[in-house]
C-alpha cells in the first residue's frame, strides 16, 4: 500500500521533491499571469482526508494536468512537486506553504475515500468574534436565504445582496458581485419557485469583510473573493443534514412548514448551484419577509461558475 504525506506536515526543503500526496480537488480557478499577458493556468484548492487545506498552482499548460480543471470535487494522487512559502498577504488557506507544480509532476485521478467535499463550516454567531487574522482566510457557511436585493445595472457592476441565517436569532449579510450575482439570481430565481420555497444556500471560500462604526458594532459580512469564492445548494454532505436537522429544532418558520429531504436528481441549471428546499410563505414575525423577489431578467449572461459536484 502507497504511503502518502499530510498536507499539515509540509515544510520547506528545496532539495526535496518526493512528496505524495492522496488529496481532494476542493476548489480551482483560473488566473491569468499579468507580467506575460497568458493563461489561463490554475490555482487548485486540495484538501487532504483530515480536512486541511493548501493551495496548488500552475504555471504552464502541462500535459498531466490537461482536462484537471473539469474535475473539481475528485480525488486524485500527486507526486514530485516543489514547496514554497505562501505570500504574507491574503491567502486561500491558512497553510504557510503552497505546492508548485512542474513539467515532472505527476497526477492521477483515483477513487473516492469517502463522500465529503471538507468544507471547514463557520457558526454565523461566531463570525463577529473571529480573531482579525481569522478574517485573512475565506470560510464556508451555509444557511437560508431572506431579504434577497438585485443591483445587477449598478455603476460599478453587477451586485446581489442577500441574507442567511442558521437559526432565527443568527443572521449576516452576505454580498456577491460580477457574473456571479448574475448566476446567483437566476439560480435562486428558478429555485425558489417564485418566492414560494426557502432555499437553503452553501457559501465555499467566501471573504469575511469588516468596516470599523464609530457609533455601533462594527459592521461583518460575507463576500466573494475573486475567482476562487462558489456558492453551492445541496452538497451531498453529512453536515447539510446536520444543518436541516437544526433548523428544524431551532427556526418556528421551518417548524411549521417543514424542510423536504435531500434533492437526488441533478438540477439542470447552472453547474455550480444545487439546493435544498423547504416549503412556506413568509418567515414569522421574528424576520421580514425572506421570500426571494422575482426580478427581470438581465442583460448579462448567465456564467458557469464551476463544476457542481
Amino acid at each position: 500500500m502507497a504511503e502518502y504525506d499530510k498536507l499539515s506536515e509540509v515544510t520547506y526543503n528545496p532539495a526535496v521533491r518526493a512528496w505524495r500526496f492522496r488529496v481532494k480537488l476542493h476548489r480551482i480557478y483560473p488566473f491569468y499571469s499579468c507580467v506575460t499577458n497568458s493563461g489561463p493556468y490554475y490555482n487548485y484548492i486540495l484538501a487532504d482526508e483530515d480536512g486541511y487545506k493548501m493551495e496548488m498552482n500552475t504555471y504552464g499548460n502541462y500535459k498531466n494536468f490537461r482536462g484537471l480543471e473539469k474535475e473539481e470535487g475528485r480525488w486524485v494522487e500527486i507526486f514530485v512537486v516543489d514547496v514554497e512559502r505562501a505570500y504574507p498577504c491574503f491567502k486561500t488557506t491558512r497553510s504557510p506553504f503552497r505546492l508548485i507544480a512542474s513539467r515532472l509532476t505527476q497526477v492521477r485521478i483515483i477513487e473516492p475515500l469517502n463522500n465529503r467535499l471538507f468544507f471547514d463550516f463557520k457558526s454565523i454567531h461566531a463570525i463577529p468574534r473571529m480573531h482579525w487574522r481569522d478574517l485573512k482566510y475565506p470560510i464556508d457557511r451555509m444557511g437560508v436565504v431572506f431579504n434577497t436585493e438585485a443591483h445587477l445595472d449598478a455603476p460599478s457592476g453587477p451586485r446581489m445582496e442577500f441574507y442567511i441565517r442558521d437559526n432565527i436569532d443568527h443572521q449576516i449579510r452576505c454580498v456577491v458581485t460580477g457574473t456571479q450575482a448574475v448566476a446567483f439570481r437566476d439560480g435562486l430565481d428558478d429555485m425558489s419557485g417564485g418566492g414560494r420555497r426557502q432555499v437553503i444556500v452553501v457559501l465555499k471560500m467566501w471573504r469575511v469583510c469588516e468596516s470599523t462604526n464609530y457609533f455601533g458594532p462594527d459592521d461583518i459580512w460575507l463576500q466573494t473573493e475573486g475567482g476562487f469564492a462558489d456558492f453551492r445548494f445541496n452538497p451531498r454532505l453529512p453536515e447539510v443534514e446536520e444543518f436541516r436537522q437544526s433548523v428544524l429544532n431551532s427556526d418556528p418558520y421551518v417548524q411549521k412548514y417543514g424542510v423536504e429531504g435531500l434533492v437526488r436528481k441533478e438540477t439542470p441549471i447552472i453547474p455550480a448551484i444545487w439546493v435544498w428546499i423547504a416549503s412556506g410563505d413568509d418567515l414569522g414575525d421574528a424576520h421580514p419577509a425572506p421570500t426571494p423577489t422575482r426580478y427581470p431578467r438581465s442583460s448579462y449572461p448567465s456564467p458557469t461558475t464551476g463544476r457542481g459536484r
